[in-house]
């Protein structure tokens, strides 16, 4: 066994029978990476134009019940719930797994081998992610939201799963340096943390259900910490990275990175639970989410004043950078959504906000003014340095920014205005304890709000139409490139950047 053992362990060495010199390691790494990140990154594009036309029905029927309601294959809860896996699982999945795996590739300096496997993996997943929502479609559904896809799909994701996250922890193996960048502590971590969110919440609910109200709590565990614990640390390893890399200086203090990092992972696995409040659940339990909610205020002002003063001085060189635009765009959403979070956890807030269209804003507000807008500016950066291509037209990537960032903006202040009136007015009451509004007047009195969501989807779908297209162009531009005379590096390039 221990021959075997250390036969694998030399197939996976990335440089076994390699003496590259260190200027050229970077392109070597990202041509290593080429074929399995185009795959992720063009499957997360497919889907993410899915995911937009299912937000897009879901937005319009909640203001139009009748729209599209001939058959129940387009229901609003089937629609919904269809948009919901396709945006986690088709496209944040997808491109979680091509800029992490590329970032962990080049921090540690190490070549993906034997990369046939990611292919197959990814092409798994994919079909996985098809057949799941094809059965939500179709009424092969669970009732439990974010795990809504049939059972029947669940070994094949956590097998394909396991098949892609294994190469990012061998790199880190094989990483060149004894020097751990902050960007690798959250993507090692978040690779370890998603699959124990999801098996925990797949057994403990779907497969050997748990009893009582252990259920909603393992639910909200689940759904909360895939954002705080999966999506969060790829997003702020991504701005991590790109910020100083952009920008050529590195950035402000490791020290309070690392702080940030350890301070979410102690405090976010906790929040999810404010989501019960008031619920059949013990009141220490609902105390302590309200509790870790509001420590979570240590990581986000620690990474906020990082971020700030890494940039501070180079605010032109923000609006010059399609990349930059993107990431710091997030990343100051990440800072207002999560000081949103902690303040939604008070007593006196949530029981206002609870059940009301504020807490679908609050949803979107990190997953996709933060998540996906510094997805957007990672692909923007990594997409050139894997096809040696430069993006066709920058008025598309204008098009695309000014679109999601005027579309997101609109969807957030509709829900979290309108959402704050649909509570105060379900809350209102005489002093004989009789309601002010009846449960129908204050569904109408929030339909104006609804529709401007449907217009602030109709601004993201241009966006996103945008992005395809300059994504499709790039791909199908043909262009001379360095590989006709070996690997360079592009400009702005060095070797052990994005500290």
């Amino acid at each position: 066994m221990s021959a075997l053992s250390t036969a694998f362990t030399k197939a996976l060495n990335p440089y076994k029978g390699r003496g590259e010199s260190e200027q050229i390691q970077l392109a070597v790494i990202d041509r290593s990476m080429r074929g399995p990140a185009l795959l992720f990154l063009i499957s997360a594009v497919l889907w993410l134009l899915a995911g937009t036309v299912f937000a897009l029905m879901a937005a319009i029927k909640s203001h139009t019940p009748e729209f599209m309601a001939e058959s129940a294959f387009w229901t609003f809860g089937r629609v919904r719930s269809a948009h919901l896996n396709a945006m986690i699982y088709g496209w944040s999945n997808n491109v979680i797994f091509a800029v992490g795996l590329w970032l962990m590739a080049r921090l540690c300096r190490a070549p993906i081998r034997h990369g046939g496997l990611l292919y197959a993996a990814g092409v798994f997943w994919n079909i996985a992610v098809t057949v799941g929502i094809y059965g939500i479609l179709a009424g092969d559904m669970t009732s439990v939201e974010w795990i809504e896809m049939p059972p029947n799909v669940v070994p094949l994701l956590t097998l394909s799963y396991a098949l892609i996250a294994v190469w990012g922890i061998v790199s880190f193996r094989y990483r060149r340096g004894e020097h751990v960048y902050v960007s690798q502590w959250y993507i090692l971590g978040a690779l370890f943390w998603f699959p124990w969110l999801y098996f925990v919440s797949q057994t403990m609910i779907i497969f050997a259900p748990a009893r009582g109200v252990i259920q909603p709590i393992t639910n909200w565990w689940f759904a909360h910490n895939v954002l705080g614990l999966w999506m969060t640390p790829m997003g702020l390893a991504a701005a991590y990275y790109l910020i100083p890399k952009v920008l050529g200086k590195p950035i402000h203090s490791y020290y309070l990175s690392i702080l940030g990092f350890w301070s979410l992972a102690l405090f976010y696995n906790w929040a999810g639970v404010h989501h019960l409040i008031g619920g059949p659940i013990p009141v220490w339990l609902q105390t302590a989410g309200i509790v870790g909610s509001v420590m979570m205020v240590i990581p986000v002002i620690v990474t906020a004043v990082n971020h700030h003063l890494t940039v501070v001085g180079e605010h032109s060189a923000v609006w010059k950078s399609p990349t930059l635009r993107f990431v710091v765009f997030g990343a100051m959403s990440y800072t207002l959504v999560s000081l949103i979070g902690s303040t939604m956890s008070l007593r006196d807030v949530n029981e206002i906000t609870h059940f009301t269209h504020f807490t679908v804003g609050h949803a979107h507000h990190g997953v996709y003014a933060f998540f996906t807008m510094i997805m957007f500016g990672a692909i923007y950066f990594m997409l050139p340095r894997l096809i040696y291509r430069e993006w066709p037209s920058a008025t598309l990537i204008r098009i695309h920014f000014w679109c999601c960032a005027i579309g997101i903006g609109v969807m957030l202040v509709g829900l979290h205005v309108g959402g704050w009136i649909q509570g105060m007015q379900l809350n209102a009451v005489t002093e004989d304890g009789v309601p002010v509004y009846t449960f129908l007047e204050v569904m109408q009195n929030t339909r104006p709000w609804l529709m401007s969501r449907s217009f602030s989807g109709i601004l993201l779908t241009i966006g996103h139409l945008a992005f395809a297209i300059n994504f499709a162009w790039i791909l199908l531009r043909v262009q001379p490139g360095p590989e006709a005379s070996g690997p360079t590096l592009l400009q702005g390039e060095s070797v052990g950047g994005g500290k």
